[in-house]
């Protein structure tokens, strides 16, 4: 393994690394929304929500295209955050091995 991949790897590894951090983020500003209908993001938080969805919403609405939210009855389960979640876990543990 040469010195050019391990830099690559090093830096694929940070960056998905705090795609996961991000995803996390999505996860919480997702339930709160759930839980709680009138709440909206007003000052700062406004502008780190804008930044979580504009980094998470393409990845997620492309697995939306190919994985519909599956409809049981009266809910509706979509899976499309837990697979982007599960591709960027084995992502980065595929970058860590390149790493020296």
């Amino acid at each position: 393994m040469n010195y050019g991949t391990s830099i690559v790897a090093t830096i694929l590894y940070v960056a998905i690394s705090i795609f996961i951090f991000v995803m996390w983020g999505r996860l919480i500003l997702d339930l709160v929304v759930n839980f709680s209908r009138g709440w909206r993001p007003r000052g700062p938080l406004l502008v780190v929500a804008e930044v979580i969805f504009t980094i998470t919403d393409p990845p997620i609405k492309a697995v939306r295209r190919v994985v519909p939210p599956l409809r049981l009855s009266g809910i509706q389960l979509d899976f499309s955050w837990s697979i982007v979640m599960l591709a960027a876990i084995l992502l980065s543990y595929f970058a860590r091995q390149f790493m020296i």
